[in-house]
């Protein structure tokens, strides 16, 4: 059985880089059952209102919705239960430090296959002003009008 090559992107939280300035990015692995797995395979989750948080040395995924497999049997798994992330020891350390300071949030930001294995990919975010979301919409209004302004001069 040949193993699978490459990076497969299952979900992505869009919103998360709206809502948050991103301060560093981590690749955590997932502790998953089998029917969880299954049901990642067929494409399905959401980030939206995930999260994950430092408790006793160890990093969980909180919050991430993963619908139960359509062909499970009693052996499904819970939709928004826990999951442990897989990380170094000097990660973590780096993280609880960081999450202690005030206004630090882990945040998901993708959730994929990589050479076989489901990943995540977790950020050290601190959220966004609501002046800083205005802004953030005006520069990329004002870069869309630029490029249509550009293009629309190649036209002629």
């Amino acid at each position: 059985m040949a193993r699978e090559r490459g990076r497969s992107l299952i979900a992505q939280n869009r919103k998360a880089r709206y809502d948050y300035h991103i301060d560093d990015t981590y690749e955590a692995g997932i502790v998953l059952t089998g029917t969880e797995v299954k049901s990642l395979r067929a494409g399905k989750a959401s980030l939206g209102d995930g999260f994950a948080d430092v408790r006793d040395g160890e990093v969980w995924l909180r919050n991430v919705h993963i619908p139960q497999y359509d062909l499970g049997t009693w052996t499904n798994h819970e939709p928004r239960r826990s999951r442990k992330l897989l990380l170094r020891r000097d990660e973590i350390s780096r993280l609880i430090g960081k999450t202690r300071e005030a206004g630090f949030t882990l945040v998901p930001l993708s959730l994929y296959f990589k050479d076989g294995y489901a990943k995540v990919e977790i950020a050290l975010a601190r959220g966004k002003k609501a002046h800083d979301k205005r802004r953030a919409i005006a520069e990329k209004e004002a870069k869309r009008e630029a490029e249509r302004a550009m293009a629309w001069a190649r036209k002629r």
